[in-house]
């Protein structure tokens, strides 16, 4: 489960996540090929389920991730695109997730938020994805440092 995220020590990442959200521009159509062609048929249509916003950080963050772990498998890749997934559930704006990631879990949709490993894992695993994809989404397995480094670059 995520803590909230505490302005101090995370600042950088915040200040980037906020401003990167106030676009609602959809990935660009290469970048959303690339990520479609790393995710199963069920895996595509989770992704579709994603904000723009998402969509684009998720590209940025698997990018990323590729470069750092060039020996990543499809499934590996698949869970870093997917790493905010369970965050469709929560029906949070960019609003919501600033005032959430601060104050932690106090609603039931801030709750959701701060739950969303486990909530994206459960949908990967419900879409067909492979274990390997289920785990990172979920922060667990081999590959979920670089991801998780990856993420907060």
């Amino acid at each position: 489960m995520s803590k909230p995220i505490h302005l101090l020590t995370h600042p950088h990442h915040l200040v980037a996540r906020f401003f990167g959200s106030l676009s609602s521009k959809p990935p660009e159509p290469a970048e959303e090929a690339w990520a479609l062609s790393q995710l199963l048929a069920g895996e595509q249509q989770l992704w579709h389920r994603m904000s723009n916003q998402d969509r684009r950080h998720s590209a940025k963050v698997a990018r990323r991730f590729v470069a750092a772990r060039p020996e990543a498998t499809r499934a590996e890749i698949a869970g870093a695109l997917l790493h905010d997934v369970g965050k469709i559930e929560c029906g949070l704006g960019t609003w919501g997730r600033v005032v959430a990631s601060v104050v932690g879990g106090r609603t039931g949709r801030f709750r959701c938020y701060q739950d969303h490993e486990r909530i994206g894992s459960e949908l990967a695993a419900a879409a067909g994805s492979d274990p390997d994809t289920v785990d990172l989404i979920a922060e667990r397995g081999p590959a979920f440092e670089t991801l998780h480094a990856c993420d907060h670059a």
